[in-house]
């Protein structure tokens, strides 16, 4: 899987360890994504991977949740 949301392109960035005594060590940032099934403006239902912000913000509308008829 592609570590990049499917709203905003955010993707991993590159940075150091630093240890105590300064030691350098590449690592990788990666963004916080999740899976959810989001409302397209078609109003078509889709599965997209997305970052925390861009659910927080909005950015995403989940479908209402249909309920069972009684």
């Amino acid at each position: 899987m592609a570590k990049i949301c499917d709203h905003c392109g955010k993707k991993p960035q590159s940075g150091n360890n630093v240890s105590h005594a300064n030691n350098k060590t590449k690592r990788r940032f990666e963004p916080n994504l999740v899976n959810v099934r989001a409302q397209l403006p078609s109003g078509e239902v889709k599965t997209v991977t997305v970052c925390t912000r861009c659910l927080r913000s909005g950015a995403v509308i989940k479908p209402v949740a249909k309920t069972a008829a009684a």
